[in-house]
């Protein structure tokens, strides 16, 4: 896998990354959701500069031209309910993409013990096509990896992309070992540790609750 971290990077980014982490400026539901998707859009434009392109020819009020357009189909796929600000951003790029959405959870055996639980999958066919993963946080990476198993009985992608915004070390690792090796990842920051429940330290918290509020715990 190919990793492109840009908390390596000076860009405003690094702005819109502070604010999702602070513990007062997080606390603005609509400005936290606002900002993940605003970072989706970065990097997504990065990705973009990977993509493949054909000649496209076209007609202007006062003329006509050429110019280089993205030659690939996409399906975009989030993670719910903590990918959907994100996804947001990748499809307020890729507007002709088609999407797919996965509910994968975190069903716990133990206070420090979880398996992913996938069960519900809405997706077109992406044989052939190009995936773009979305999911907010990589922290122990078994959410991703569970995704794409799930979407591989919808066919084998030709392209892999997975877009996050905030990683611990030992789950983009994880990650890594189990995606096929020409997979890139667009991410935002990488941070070093996971708490013994699993969660990102220094991170930023839930994703899914500070976007949309506190869910109840079954």
């Amino acid at each position: 896998m190919r990793i492109h971290n840009f908390s390596k990077e000076n860009s405003i980014l690094n702005n819109f990354m502070s604010e999702i982490r602070s513990i007062s400026i997080q606390k603005d539901r609509m400005r936290f959701r606002r900002n993940i998707e605003r970072i989706g859009e970065i990097l997504c434009y990065e990705m973009s500069k990977t993509l493949s392109f054909k000649k496209s020819y076209l007609k202007t009020p006062l003329g006509e031209m050429s110019l280089m357009q993205p030659s690939e189909n996409f399906v975009i796929c989030s993670v719910l309910r903590a990918g959907l600000p994100l996804h947001n951003g990748v499809l307020n790029y890729f507007d002709n993409a088609e999407n797919a959405f996965i509910s994968a959870y975190r069903h716990h055996k133990s206070k420090t013990e979880f398996e992913i639980v996938v069960e519900y999958v809405a997706s077109p066919s992406i044989e052939g096509k190009t995936l773009i993963l979305v999911d907010p946080m990589l922290a122990t990476g078994q959410s991703i990896v569970s995704t794409y198993e799930a979407l591989l009985s919808h066919g084998t992608p030709k392209n892999t992309h997975i877009i996050s915004v905030l990683g611990a070390k030992k789950g983009v690792t994880f990650a890594a070992s189990k995606f096929p090796k020409n997979t890139q990842l667009w991410i935002a920051g990488v941070d070093e540790d996971l708490n013994d429940k699993g969660y990102i330290v220094p991170g930023l918290g839930d994703a899914g609750d500070l976007s949309f509020g506190i869910k109840l715990q079954h």
